[in-house]
């Protein structure tokens, strides 16, 4: 077998970007998906609790909505560094969208933590609709972007 050897650089050519950083996105925006996916699976066992009163759907509901509230400070988290370290600039509609959707979410954790019927039905259920119906319009205006880079346009 024989082996032959390449002769050439490996430095980039000037103008072009390295592959590996091509398709780089800040984190927050692979994060932010997740508090909506929890937020959402609660909405739909909070409609199970209501057809069947089944208790085990209510702790369903808790165990999300908590879920996806430790999931949405850790997008808080990831989109604050990118703020801090001057590489993005906030998107403000968005932003608030989701603070709006994550805050809903927390008062809905306290009403679910209730006793009874009562700490679904209606209360929990409105507060989880709301909640999911808010997160989802702000992921439709323009994706799950809570910053975008400096110089670009939102």
């Amino acid at each position: 077998m024989n082996h032959t050897a390449i002769a050439g650089t490996f430095e980039p050519v000037a103008g072009q970007r390295p592959v590996a950083r091509a398709g780089a996105r800040p984190i927050h925006q692979v994060l932010a998906p997740f508090p909506v996916a929890y937020f959402t699976a609660a909405l739909a066992t909070d409609l199970a609790y209501w057809q069947t009163a089944e208790v085990m759907w209510e702790r369903f509901s808790i165990w999300l909505i908590a879920g996806g509230l430790v999931m949405a400070a850790l997008v808080a988290l990831a989109a604050v560094s990118d703020l801090a370290f001057g590489r993005q600039r906030p998107v403000w509609f968005r932003a608030f969208g989701y603070l709006a959707g994550v805050l809903i979410s927390l008062l809905n954790v306290f009403v679910h933590s209730r006793d009874g019927y009562t700490a679904v039905v209606p209360t929990g259920l409105t507060l989880s609709a709301v909640a999911v119906v808010i997160l989802l319009l702000c992921a439709v205006t323009g994706g799950w972007n809570l910053t975008t880079r400096r110089g670009a346009r939102s």
